[in-house]
């Protein structure tokens, strides 16, 4: 049983991973999605207070991720150059699918009129992020300036809050910031250029860890002291993140503007999409009637 949870749990750290990639998707959301978000953030905030226990939760998850990031990374970038809007299609229709259950949960905590803020603004907030323009390629080489590498840290930090809370992207984040290619060219560069290329990622590491745990323990925070509301907030996030993808798209990258799609790649795209929704949802549906009955068992 504990060996059948371990994979489990590494098959959703690679979908974590894989969300890392894309710019547009939110690994906060997937975590969402799969329902793990509230384990992942307790297990992060109590990593000093209840290491052990965290170590084995969070270890199958970054495990799977990394994983992911490693094998995918090429094969999701050629889909993305040569199929851009098939590819945004799934993933938008594997997020669809799982809308209904995560409304129904919070609906089942409880709602009232007050919260239709704490939906709305985080909405808005992850669409509004779409249209803030890029800032330009940012130049990691070697003839960086000393203050670049502290740059780096805190580019590390604000992506790392991105990949924390649900709906914001931080490879989107990356990208407006100007360091999403120069990150990855960075990792390719390696085999050239290890020791300037390893300190570049040590210091966008350094702000990764720093922001992530810093991020965990503020949202656990908050889904201790205002639960209902957090939850719905993490809900509008998650809403959010469905026009996004579609706007950071369209907004970034040429060749996924709608007026240049071809006929294949609409229907391929709008095939993938609903396979996407009704392989979610009756996943969903299959999940939630099997703890159900587990409870039911359990109660007997």
């Amino acid at each position: 049983m504990k060996l059948r949870k371990f994979f489990a749990d590494t098959a959703r750290g690679a979908v974590i991973g894989v969300a890392m990639i894309i710019p547009g998707v939110s690994g906060g959301t997937l975590a969402v999605l799969m329902n793990v978000y509230d384990k992942l953030i307790g297990a992060i905030s109590d990593l000093r207070s209840n290491f052990k226990q965290s170590v084995m939760f969070l270890l199958p998850i970054l495990l799977g991720a990394v994983v992911a990031v490693a094998a995918m990374y090429f094969p999701l970038k050629f889909a993305l150059d040569r199929a851009p809007f098939p590819t945004v299609m799934l993933f938008a229709g594997l997020m669809v699918g799982s809308c209904p259950s995560i409304l129904k949960d919070g609906i089942k905590r409880g709602f009232s009129p007050v919260h239709s803020a704490a939906i709305i603004l985080p909405f808005l907030a992850v669409v509004g992020i779409c249209f803030i323009p890029g800032l330009g390629e940012a130049d990691l080489s070697l003839n960086m300036p000393v203050y670049g590498y502290f740059l780096l840290i805190l580019i590390g930090a604000v992506a790392s809050c991105a990949l924390v809370v649900p709906g914001i992207s931080g490879s989107m984040l990356l990208l407006i910031f100007g360091y999403y290619n120069a990150i990855f060219d960075t990792v390719s560069a390696l085999k050239t250029d290890f020791g300037h290329s390893l300190l570049v990622l040590v210091c966008f590491a350094m702000g990764l860890i720093i922001g992530f745990f810093s991020i965990a323990k503020l949202m656990k925070f908050f889904m201790k002291k205002f639960p209902r509301g957090t939850n719905w907030a993490i809900i509008g996030f998650v809403l959010g993140s469905v026009p996004a993808i579609f706007i950071t798209y369209n907004h970034n990258f040429p060749s996924f503007a709608y007026h240049t799609l071809s006929v294949a790649h609409i229907v391929v795209g709008t095939v993938l999409c609903v396979l996407g929704i009704a392989g979610t949802y009756v996943l969903t549906a299959f999940v939630e009637a099997k703890q159900k009955n587990s409870q039911t068992a359990t109660e007997e």
